[in-house]
């Protein structure tokens, strides 16, 4: 087999060629364009005529000669190859078979060794017939765990959507999960749809946006481009799920109709319309009102109902009372002070914040009884009556109880280890998480006594700082030199240097309850001498951390 230049209009076609079927356009024109841009990469296989002709017969590269021509090449490369007793039918057919594409990992290698060597995504995109979009899609592999892609490379890939999440989680949550769900001996196959489920984020999509460019800037929110999206769509998103709703919510507050609210919604996400209301399906009439709301995906929508009319007032000279109903039946919402996960951040504040001062804070013994009649109080636990029924979580409780006990099943009366167990079961009991575990108010009371609000943490990050709305952004420059900026980031980006070496604790952080909250609390709960009402629960499992004995050990002593 010897290398040599012929004029491709000179071959002859092999009439025994294993590929008869003909090839789409759309892989011609392809090839058509790689031959124009690079030439021809393998050159085609052919042996001199045994019929007495002069010429060479294609034994390999048939449609490479026939594009040739059509890009008008005056030579090209050919191998010229002995001739086979069967006219090359076998060496065809397992040319042809043989055949295999690359993976789109070695593709994605292939593509970033010629960016190394100077080509350019345009170019590449060109010698190929690949758009630009398609060749930059296969860069995100770069974002892949290595070990995922050597995985990967031995033919285990995962979908286009299981692949887009992998790529858009950090290498540190892919490590993580990686672990979890590498293969091993006995299953060789990773299951995809877990990694991608285990590093998926909640999405927020601009086309679902209805503020602009200047809302966005103010409230920090950076678009990524989802490259395996159809690219005829906006695919643009974010995670910052808390920046896209506050932006959200302040377009509604500034474009609200002259009779309209911002309206909440369920749990299976229908809006809450105000009481008495009748939602209007149809045309709306000009005396409906309008309710904006936010849908799950973040979306502003929007529906008219109508109130009642106000029932007039009776008797002669009898005006309608300031009780009449309101034309909307309800005051536009604007976004609380706090979010949701602002306030779930300050419940785990103020719950580490009052283990710390239960383990050290000084507590007089009078205190201290009165805080564990408040721990037994809270909503997180459940106490049977006298008649029957088990403590809730008692084991958990019971095992700090234990170590009143001697060898001999004698209580001890020592007032260390007492004070040692009373504070171990307090902060067993009292907790302000926002989830079953919150004990409620008397939680908030016991914070207030042992001083845990010298415990709470500088909340003077960016992470808290982000839950934040404008308007309690700014009252947070109170009493200190920051002034409040024209972008809500820029304002809390000066907060966060500012408190960088401080500390800052929102007020809505502190333990003291509301007075009317308290009240409240006092009077339902005030409960008559023969009031018999109380419940018997069932047992449950109990949940959460055990605290260092050792924490309030040295506390006592």
């Amino acid at each position: 087999m010897y290398l040599m230049k012929v004029d491709p209009r000179a071959l002859v076609e092999n009439p025994d060629h294993s590929r008869q079927t003909k090839s789409t356009p759309q892989a011609d024109a392809l090839l058509l364009a790689s031959i124009k841009a690079v030439g021809i990469v393998q050159p085609p296989v052919v042996s001199q005529q045994t019929d007495g002709g002069n010429g060479f017969v294609i034994n390999a590269g048939r449609r490479r000669v026939r594009l040739a021509v059509a890009a008008g090449l005056e030579e090209i490369d050919v191998l010229v190859d002995d001739p086979a007793n069967d006219n090359g039918a076998m060496r065809s057919f397992v040319e042809n078979l043989a055949r295999e594409p690359l993976n789109a990992v070695d593709q994605w290698r292939a593509i970033e060794r010629l960016v190394a060597l100077g080509w350019t995504e345009e170019a590449i995109g060109v010698a190929l017939t690949l758009p630009v979009r398609q060749v930059r899609k296969l860069r995100l592999l770069a974002n892949v765990l290595p070990a995922m892609l050597d995985h990967m490379a031995k033919g285990d890939m995962p979908d286009e959507r299981q692949l887009r999440t992998i790529a858009s989680a950090s290498p540190d949550e892919q490590k993580e999960v990686w672990k979890k769900h590498k293969p091993s001996k006995a299953d060789p196959q990773v299951s995809w749809w877990s990694v991608a489920q285990a590093l998926t984020k909640a999405r927020m999509y601009a086309r679902h946006a209805s503020f602009g460019d200047d809302l966005a800037q103010a409230y920090g929110i950076q678009w990524v481009e989802d490259l395996f999206a159809p690219a005829d769509e906006d695919s643009r998103y974010t995670t910052d799920v808390e920046a896209f709703l506050g932006a959200q919510q302040e377009w509604m507050t500034a474009n609200l109709p002259k009779k309209g609210i911002i309206a909440e919604v369920t749990n299976y996400g229908e809006v809450k319309l105000p009481p008495k209301a009748q939602r209007v399906y149809g045309k709306a009439s000009k005396g409906d009102c309008t309710a904006m709301y936010l849908d799950r995906d973040g979306r502003v929508q929007s529906v008219h109902y109508r109130m009642p009319a106000a029932k007039k007032p009776k008797g002669n000279g009898a005006t309608a009372g300031d009780d009449a109903a309101d034309e909307t039946g309800a005051t536009a919402k604007p976004r609380p002070d706090v979010t949701r996960k602002g306030v779930e951040m300050i419940g785990d504040f103020r719950t580490d914040a009052l283990h710390e001062a239960l383990a050290r804070a000084p507590i007089e013994d009078n205190a201290l009884m009165a805080l564990l009649i408040l721990a037994f109080a809270g909503q997180n636990v459940s106490v049977a009556s006298a008649n029957g029924g088990t403590y809730y979580g008692t084991r958990r409780i019971a095992r700090h109880a234990v170590n009143l006990f001697d060898q001999d099943g004698q209580l001890l009366l020592d007032n260390d280890t007492l004070r040692i167990a009373a504070r171990s079961v307090l902060a067993e009991v009292l907790s302000c998480r926002e989830n079953r575990t919150d004990s409620g108010i008397v939680a908030r009371v016991a914070g207030d006594v042992v001083g845990a609000d010298n415990f709470l943490p500088n909340m003077g990050s960016d992470d808290f700082l982000s839950c934040l709305s404008r308007s309690a952004l700014e009252g947070s420059c109170k009493d200190t030199p920051v002034l409040p900026r024209q972008k809500v980031k820029d304002t809390r980006a000066a907060l966060v240097e500012h408190f960088k070496e401080g500390r800052f604790v929102h007020p809505a952080a502190l333990f003291a309850p509301d007075k009317t909250a308290m009240s409240s609390w006092l009077a339902s709960n005030a409960v008559a001498e023969d009031d018999e009402s109380d419940e018997l629960v069932e047992d449950g499992e109990d949940s959460g951390e055990t605290p260092d004995d050792e924490a309030f050990r040295e506390a006592a002593e």
